[in-house]
């Protein structure tokens, strides 16, 4: 739909979106090609840090999701490092038409403090999360399901006992063995109806 690498960029801010946003190398943009069923909606890079922008992507009249730049591994200058914190930033705290926000994570690491950091602002916006564990197709079944039991106990000890992390829900996804993309699409339309059905609801 369009690349922005300012706010006023952004498209008219209706509908409902969801975004997907990640360290750098965690395969933001493998998941939506996989996801939409296209080899190169979104382009992918063995550097990581190659998305610079905001990429939006229209489902229909009403749903786009978003790509967000990835963070952690960019080696770039310090300036442009700023911009796209803003950016985030930004989009993060004034879009409403967000719906929710898919956090990818490589299955072989562990939540980072960003990550946990994003958990906490879903929790506090009220905006639904959902941890994607990529790259499972890297790990043996039991290796891959043991680190998925270790995020879902994580997110749930921390949401009981007062902290930042929210009760969100977790799914190990491989792009490559196309791993959880039905699991995925159905947590995606999930929140695209219930968001579009509670925007059109009277007040």
């Amino acid at each position: 739909m369009l690349s922005a690498t300012e706010a006023a960029h952004f498209p008219i801010d209706q509908g409902g979106e969801i975004a997907f946003v990640g360290r750098s190398n965690a395969g933001k943009s493998s998941a939506i090609n996989a996801l939409t069923y296209r080899r190169a909606l979104a382009r992918t890079s063995k550097t990581p840090g190659r998305t610079q922008q905001i990429n939006f992507f229209r489902l229909d009249e009403q749903l786009r999701l978003v790509d967000l730049p990835g963070y952690g591994f960019a080696k770039v200058p310090a300036r442009i490092r700023r911009h796209w914190e803003r950016l985030i930033e930004s989009y993060l705290q004034y879009r409403s038409s967000l719906l929710g926000l898919v956090i990818l994570v490589d299955v072989r690491r562990s939540l980072s403090d960003l990550d946990r950091q994003l958990l906490d602002w879903c929790q506090e916006a009220a905006i639904p999360a959902h941890v994607l564990l990529t790259k499972a197709d890297k790990l043996s079944r039991n290796a891959a399901h043991a680190v998925l039991h270790q995020v879902q106990a994580a997110i749930s000890e921390d949401a009981v006992t007062g902290a930042a992390l929210p009760i969100g829900t977790v799914q190990l996804f491989s792009a490559t063995k196309k791993q959880g993309v039905d699991e995925l699409r159905a947590r995606l339309d999930q929140w695209f109806g219930r968001g579009i059905r509670e925007k059109k609801s009277p007040s």
